[in-house]
């Protein structure tokens, strides 16, 4: 079960406590924000993509949308989402606990900077019914990130 390897992998940072398994579904920005009782644009959800013959997980903030102008600019291609049944093999998480903790070797986790408006966020942990509260830095540290990107808009 994903949310066990996530539980596993952020038991090195000495925070796997904190994990909130819900009785409801945080599959979506909407349901998630409705479960935790927080605004839909502090749920950190994480979008998945192909780029060349890699992965590339983007953790953005839940009113945010990829701009493909600067999604191509920044990583030189057309942003062209995983297929939903890929992300269990390709991400080592299924669609809706798609996370930046525990994934599978090679693939590379970007924060965007629609983030950066909140002290803390609720990224998934793997499953479509958990989330853990993480400040900006606890999410770049446990998520590994190659850094901090501006691939996304945010509505008007």
């Amino acid at each position: 079960m994903s949310i066990e390897r996530v539980r596993e992998y952020l038991s090195e940072f000495g925070v796997d406590g904190r994990i909130r398994e819900l009785t409801e579904s945080s599959a979506t920005v909407e349901l998630a924000a409705k479960a935790l009782g927080c605004e839909g644009r502090r749920i950190a959800k994480t979008l998945s993509f192909h780029v060349g013959d890699k992965v590339v997980l983007v953790v953005a903030a839940g009113d945010a949308r990829i701009d493909n102008g600067k999604y191509k600019a920044r990583f030189g291609t057309k942003a062209k989402m995983l297929a939903p049944q890929e992300a269990p093999e390709l991400i080592g998480h299924a669609v809706g606990g798609v996370c930046p903790f525990g994934v599978n070797d090679g693939v590379e986790v970007y924060l965007d900077d629609s983030l950066r408006r909140f002290e803390t966020v609720f990224p998934a942990c793997g499953s479509s019914n958990s989330a853990i509260e993480l400040t900006l830095p606890e999410l770049e540290r446990f998520s590994k990130c190659k850094g901090w990107v501006d691939v996304c808009k945010l509505p008007d």
